[in-house]
């Protein structure tokens, strides 16, 4: 979805290794890691930032490498899975920021255009969501309710 909008070409980074076995100068267990995932969601972090604190403050490269199950899994598992899906709570905290500067500048059309953008992005997140069933089938993208569930 990076370039629908967009003349530009993409990022070009380097790729995490193909191998499914965990790297060996890793030395927690897979027990561990999910025991870690678990507290920090009990902390309040979101499935991203908790594979961020993992890869910075642990040197834990994938959890999936190393568990089998993504940070998601592990959290469904334990009843700790958030409601909404954090892309999707990303692309509505944008929405509100771009239409909040739309109101108090009237005249702005590019970034009218670029909301349109957004919340076509967030159309097509939710209707892929509500297919797989990660969101229930009456879940509808509204702004004022947007507003309310990103704060």
């Amino acid at each position: 979805m990076a370039r629908m909008h967009s003349r530009k070409k993409g990022r070009s980074a380097s790729k995490p290794p193909k191998t499914k076995v965990a790297p060996e100068w890793v030395k927690m267990s897979s027990h561990e890691v999910e025991d870690l995932v678990v507290s920090l969601a009990k902390q309040g972090h979101n499935p991203t930032t908790i594979g961020l604190i993992l890869r910075d403050e642990y040197g834990i490269p994938s959890v999936k490498r190393i568990c089998n199950k993504s940070i998601t899994q592990i959290l469904e598992e334990n009843g700790l899975r958030p409601e909404v899906p954090d892309d999707l709570v990303n692309l509505m905290r944008k929405a509100v920021r771009v239409r909040k500067h739309l109101e108090n500048n009237k005249h702005d059309v590019h970034n009218r255009v670029k909301l349109r953008h957004i919340e076509s992005k967030i159309r097509r997140l939710v209707k892929y969501y509500t297919r797989t069933k990660r969101l229930p089938a009456d879940w509808r993208y509204d702004p004022d309710t947007a507003a309310l569930l990103v704060k």
